[in-house]
């Protein structure tokens, strides 16, 4: 049988590889703009992530895509709006170049991105869909035939309560917001149990990853599109 390979673009620590691993491809590495010394998959490049994905997406069987989300939180907007895209506060949206620079390859591709974003929502994921205890909705939008391959999920509605401060109340609750570096969110081991990732203890590459459970989920469905 072939080999498969996927490329990850945009990976940080390897949120989306580990999932892809898990899901049977054979090799994942990863490209990123920024070092990372905890990556998790088989051979990382440190450039930026559009230039990657266009210089060696032909040769890959998928490409996936996390580019930076910053833009595109409510939070980030909200500045966004008074500063202009020229201002130093404000964040580039890397959404549009990526997916061009996925198709231009001519591979299946994931572009994986929060809620809020452009990205368009042909799988929208949950962790408590895999029974994890983080919401951390993700949409992911999918093309180069890998469009036909995923179905979508039916979202359940949550039950249960955010451990953190509400209203100057701390509640404690069997779910965990996975984000920033404010106290009163779990320990740095509730979020690695609560994302499924035990390969990094770091917070800020914790708070970028997706649940490797998505990945697995898409990647499973791709992979048996890719070899039927």
């Amino acid at each position: 049988m072939t080999a498969l390979a996927v490329l990850d673009a945009f990976c940080c620590a390897g949120g989306a590889t580990r999932g892809y691993q898990l899901a049977g491809f054979d090799e994942v590495d990863g490209i990123d703009i920024d070092p990372q010394p905890n990556y998790v998959g088989n051979h990382f490049l440190q450039m930026d992530g559009i230039i990657g994905i266009r210089e060696y997406g032909p040769s890959f069987d998928l490409i996936h895509m996390s580019p930076p989300c910053q833009f595109s939180t409510a939070l980030t907007k909200g500045t966004n709006k008074h500063l202009g895209t020229s201002k130093p506060r404000a964040k580039i949206n890397l959404i549009g170049p990526a997916r061009e620079a996925a198709i231009s390859t001519g591979r299946p591709w994931v572009l994986e991105n929060v809620q809020g974003s452009e990205v368009r929502r042909d799988v929208t994921l949950c962790g408590t869909y895999f029974g994890l205890k983080v919401f951390r909705h993700r949409y992911f939008e999918l093309g180069g035939g890998a469009e036909d391959m995923v179905p979508d999920v039916v979202h359940e509605k949550h039950a249960g309560r955010v451990t953190g401060w509400r209203h100057g109340v701390k509640y404690a609750g069997e779910y965990f917001a996975v984000y920033g570096d404010g106290g009163g969110k779990g320990s740095v081991q509730d979020w690695q149990r609560a994302m499924g990732m035990d390969w990094t203890d770091v917070k800020h590459e914790l708070s970028e990853a997706i649940p490797p459970a998505y990945t697995e989920y898409i990647g499973r469905h791709i992979l048996k599109g890719l070899t039927s």
